[in-house]
């Protein structure tokens, strides 16, 4: 009949997603996105917080797994829970006064350590395989005595050593180079800045016993990323529901008369 307007409607399907109670329990769920990406996302923060920190390397001594200039996080440790082949984080009055030094970790109390074997460092008369040095890094060194590290220190090397002040600087200090393990503060897991990522495992030392247990640094940075899309992901809930209920609307509205 003229005059008349008919309307077309969308059929509605029951369940908990649908109609104004489907709306309400959005809301919970996106609330509780965000309120669990929030403690995520802050407690992975405060976890770093804790067990890492940050440090500037200054010299091209540890090139180049470590280059001039760039930011690392280093995990806080104990000098006893230190081992062959660990990059750490050292202050040592004898080497310079008060600052930190971060050097690589070659040979434990107990050990003889020379150099070089067939262009290869020697720790207890094993060669040791170094893929993380520069070509001819060894060429500085070539002539560095046999040492016998005494119990509960650490004898360090950077991984430039053609260039590094190391233990190799200081055979003739009382200590014969090597660093007590209560001088170490923390172990460098990751170069952060620039993003060049974890630093690649020691293998080379396996054969001489364990190495360090990887720190937790992917997990946090995994609570913090997860956090992160938990957050964004329910507080962009709203807008888009609305941005939907507005397409539902204009589909229900009068189509005029015929």
């Amino acid at each position: 009949m003229g005059g008349e307007s008919t309307t077309r409607t969308v059929p509605h399907h029951g369940g908990a997603s649908s109609g104004p109670a489907g709306s309400r329990t959005g809301q919970r769920l996106s609330g509780l996105a965000v309120a669990l990406g929030l403690v995520l996302f802050l407690g992975g923060f405060a976890w770093g917080a804790v067990v890492y920190r940050p440090y500037t390397v200054p010299t091209g001594s540890m090139a180049p797994t470590i280059d001039a200039g760039q930011r690392v996080l280093a995990q806080r440790v104990d000098g006893g829970e230190v081992r062959r082949g660990d990059v750490v984080v050292f202050t040592d009055k004898s080497w310079v006064s008060n600052a930190p030094v971060v050097k690589r970790v070659v040979a434990v109390g107990g050990d003889v350590v020379a150099c070089c074997t067939d262009g290869k460092l020697t720790v207890n008369g094993k060669r040791i395989d170094e893929p993380y040095l520069a070509e001819g890094s060894l060429a500085g060194i070539e002539h560095f005595p046999t040492v016998k590290v005494p119990k509960g220190r650490l004898f360090l090397l950077g991984d430039e050593r053609s260039g590094s002040l190391d233990s190799t600087a200081h055979l003739t200090d009382a200590a014969g180079g090597t660093v007590g393990r209560d001088a170490v503060s923390a172990r460098v897991d990751a170069v952060v800045w620039p993003m060049d990522g974890l630093l690649p495992r020691p293998t080379g030392f396996e054969s001489l016993g364990g190495l360090s247990s990887p720190g937790p640094l992917r997990t946090i940075v995994a609570l913090i990323v997860a956090g992160a899309v938990l957050v964004l992901g329910g507080g962009a809930y709203g807008p888009i529901a609305k941005r939907l209920a507005g397409a539902s609307r204009a589909r229900t509205e009068p189509t005029g008369a015929r």
